[in-house]
């Protein structure tokens, strides 16, 4: 019997199709809740012949002592940041992932964390909840420049949305979609940097890369319009949290939602949850019922594919399957 170890945890929570097709392969399921550190991964690693995993690290020493069983890794998701796919390759380990099955959802995020910054939404409702009336003034969306960078899925989806709330676009990708750009009346921006200058509102959608780590920091930021927003559906590490931080309670920044952080789940002296004008939810944004059960059902099909000794509906590496396990 094969093992599989399953850790992510909406995965597990959540009902639907993925469960009845997880039990079908006839495997020994364990169960985590990650994501887990590289120092459980190790702890873990070796009993496995496959990871259906989220955004647990799976480093060169955590591929290493999987061998030589491990012969399959299924991210549950896009981002594959947290594994060495490089090191997978090199030992030959398939990398499934799931593109195009949450971008409605974290899209939908997107806005559910500008317009609350814009509308002072959270200081209100725990006023009235707590017996006060606060009435704060806010601000409109419509008629604002919202600066995209990166124009992939999501960011696209993002575009749509802002379009039909009235604001201006103004997007960076280095694979710019023309025929997106023209159908939605988006503007092309020749950097990063122009988008920083130039917008009211960031929105960040670019993968975590070397180039990417840290790209907003204290001297980008200086470039910004003063009480611009930020928001950050992508990944903690694209910015530099302290900097942010400052940024915020100075008021260079006028509000940074999020969805991600660089440590998960934060220490209680991390500087941006109780930042001035930070909203932090607990990486949430592809959280629905029907997000969930797109990406759980596409990571489960991906695994048995593989499992079956076939290709799976979309792989990240240049890898065959292996042969049928089982």
């Amino acid at each position: 019997m094969i093992r599989i170890l399953l850790t992510t945890t909406s995965y597990q929570d959540t009902p639907g199709a993925h469960h009845d097709l997880l039990e079908s392969l006839g495997a020994e399921i364990v169960r985590e809740r990650g994501p887990l550190p590289e120092s459980r991964m190790l702890a873990l690693a070796g009993e496995f012949d496959a990871f259906l995993c989220g955004d647990d690290e799976i480093t060169n020493a955590v591929i290493e002592k999987s061998l030589p069983r491990l012969k399959i890794i299924a991210k549950y998701g896009i981002g594959v940041d947290k594994i060495d796919v490089a090191y997978a390759t090199e030992k030959a380990i398939p990398v499934s992932f799931c593109p195009g099955v949450n971008h409605t959802t974290v899209a939908e995020h997107v806005f559910t964390l500008l317009l609350s910054l814009k509308k002072n939404l959270v200081a209100q409702v725990n006023s009235t909840a707590s017996g006060g009336w606060q009435r704060m003034t806010g601000h409109e969306i419509m008629g604002k420049k919202l600066g995209i960078i990166g124009l992939g899925r999501i960011g696209k989806e993002v575009a749509v949305r802002a379009r039909a709330f009235g604001m201006d676009v103004l997007a960076y990708d280095i694979y710019w979609d023309e025929a997106f750009a023209s159908k939605h009346e988006l503007a092309q921006a020749d950097s990063m940097e122009q988008v920083l200058e130039a917008c009211d509102v960031v929105s960040l959608h670019t993968f975590l890369t070397e180039q990417t780590r840290g790209m907003i920091n204290a001297q980008s930021i200086a470039t910004m319009k003063d009480g611009a927003a930020l928001i950050n559906c992508g990944r903690g590490e694209l910015v530099v949290s302290a900097d942010v931080a400052d940024a915020l309670n100075s008021g260079k920044l006028g509000g940074y939602g999020a969805d991600v952080l660089d440590e998960e789940p934060p220490p209680v002296d991390h500087p941006l949850p109780r930042a001035k004008n930070a909203l932090i939810t607990p990486h949430v944004g592809s959280r629905t019922y029907e997000s969930v059960q797109r990406q759980a059902l596409m990571a489960t099909e991906n695994l048995a594919r593989l499992a079956r000794g076939e290709k799976p509906l979309a792989q990240v590496n240049d890898v065959p399957p292996p042969d049928p396990l089982g």
